[in-house]
């Protein structure tokens, strides 16, 4: 990731990084994804502008250690670490349950 280079918005905000490959770069989202093959460095930015952050506010499904799958949402993302939320839809009154996965998006977390 050290030779990652970040992609940010007009507004600021970073929405992932262009990974050095060959001649070409591959776009990669915030979450370690991969958005394509190799492509210019034009074709790179624009594939990151076109995937936004929207994906972050959606809703992921997390598949536990005993198999079970667990609908939850992102709270933090980082290249150190994901961390997902139990999916309470706003009760105030559920418990709170956070799990931490590692960076990139590992393949027991997808969208749900």
């Amino acid at each position: 990731m050290q030779e990652w280079i970040e992609h940010r918005r007009e507004d600021g905000e970073r929405v992932g990084w262009l990974r050095p490959e060959g001649d070409g770069f591959v776009p990669v989202d915030l979450l370690g994804r991969e958005l394509g093959g190799a492509v210019d460095w034009l074709t790179g930015e624009e594939t990151l502008e076109r995937a936004g952050i929207g994906y972050l506010a959606d809703r992921y499904e997390l598949q536990l250690e005993d198999g079970r799958r667990l609908r939850v949402r992102l709270t933090e993302v980082s290249t150190q670490r994901i961390v997902v939320k139990k999916d309470d839809f706003g009760a105030i009154d559920a418990p709170q349950l956070f799990y931490t996965l590692p960076f990139p998006l590992p393949e027991t977390l997808r969208p749900a």
